[in-house]
């Protein structure tokens, strides 16, 4: 089959890679319909993250199940299903306290290198949901989101206690950031802020319910956030990029007693236990547990109550997959979908 494999930063390429196999009872194969390029997938294609030469990459996906193993009893060939980032039992005690990315089984899918035609999925029954049937090809999309972005951005939603008569700042303005503003909105937020100096970015934050733009970043944005709520501060604050910057400026932007929900992989994060201290602020965050949520959102998107999908501005055949990681390098794209 064709796949992605990492060469080098600023080299990934489509070539030819083994075919995906039942290598535990537990496993499914699936035939992938759609892909796409994560924001966190820059950081290795950056050279800001290690990883080893001709490794696979690739951690969200949906299509259509074409094996199972002996198992598996949740699946069967020819549905449609939607997984995570990461594969869990969702059993264990951990699970089934909502926080299936730290399963005691969990394992990454990102090794498993879903940008690709096939994939297999470990921990089946507890990774994959099937959708209620085959869903139209306009729906794939939004279903995509759900296998990563949209999840994360809900997440960091309830994180940081978006809800009725709360004001929520987000910070961040890629897809992650985006369908946080979608999730607050669902959440029923009543005002969100947007941080982004994007036009097309803005546009895509007020359609998804932003209600206010703040341009300004760091401390001058920070400044922008506290005049637009009376000098408190946000109630809830979303973190979608994981920069020491973005970091301070969500919990400066976030008034005493507020939330701030995480979701940005960290990178050289670190900070002040004082400052910390003294801001009252709560945190929370981390890898996403997509399976928590999947049922929910599919069901939301089945029924055609949010399109996320929208969030995809370039869709590329999977063969073009180099040209999708500069698109979003570059910020000519702010997700790229890809079609095997």
């Amino acid at each position: 089959m064709r796949g992605v494999l990492m060469h080098a930063p600023g080299d990934f390429r489509v070539e030819e890679r083994e075919d995906p196999k039942i290598l535990k009872p537990t496993d499914a194969v699936i035939r992938l319909a759609a892909t796409c390029v994560c924001g966190s997938d820059l950081w290795p294609y950056r050279g800001a993250e290690p990883f080893d030469a001709n490794a696979p990459i690739g951690h969200e996906y949906v299509g259509i199940v074409e094996e199972i193993g002996s198992d598996v009893s949740s699946l069967e060939p020819g549905q449609f299903v939607v997984g995570g980032f990461s594969a869990s039992d969702n059993t264990c005690e951990i699970c089934r306290a909502g926080y299936q990315t730290a399963c005691v089984q969990r394992e990454w899918m990102n090794p498993m290198g879903a940008q690709a035609e096939r994939l297999r999925v470990p921990l089946a029954d507890g990774t994959l949901v099937a959708t209620p049937g085959l869903p139209d090809d306009d729906l794939i999309p939004s279903l995509l989101t759900a296998s990563d972005v949209l999840a994360t951005g809900w997440f960091a939603a309830v994180a940081a206690q978006a809800g009725a008569g709360k004001t929520v700042a987000v910070v961040g303005d890629g897809a992650v950031g985006l369908l946080g503003v979608l999730a607050a909105k669902q959440l029923g937020a009543e005002r969100i802020i947007a941080m982004s100096r994007h036009e097309s970015r803005q546009k895509l934050a007020l359609d998804f319910g932003a209600t206010d733009l703040v341009t300004e970043r760091g401390d001058d944005g920070v400044r922008q956030i506290k005049e637009l709520t009376g000098g408190f501060g946000a109630h809830s604050v979303i973190e979608a990029v994981g920069t020491q910057e973005s970091m301070l400026q969500a919990i400066r932007s976030t008034r005493p007693g507020g939330h701030v929900g995480y979701v940005g992989v960290a990178h050289d994060v670190s900070l002040d236990g004082q400052e910390l201290f003294f801001s009252h602020a709560h945190l929370h965050g981390g890898p996403a547990p997509v399976r928590e949520y999947l049922p929910h959102l599919i069901d939301l998107i089945w029924n055609r109550q949010i399109d996320p999908g929208k969030v995809f501005d370039l869709t590329l055949p999977l063969e073009q997959a180099p040209d999708a990681y500069r698109a979003m390098d570059t910020r000519q794209a702010i997700k790229v979908l890809l079609r095997p």
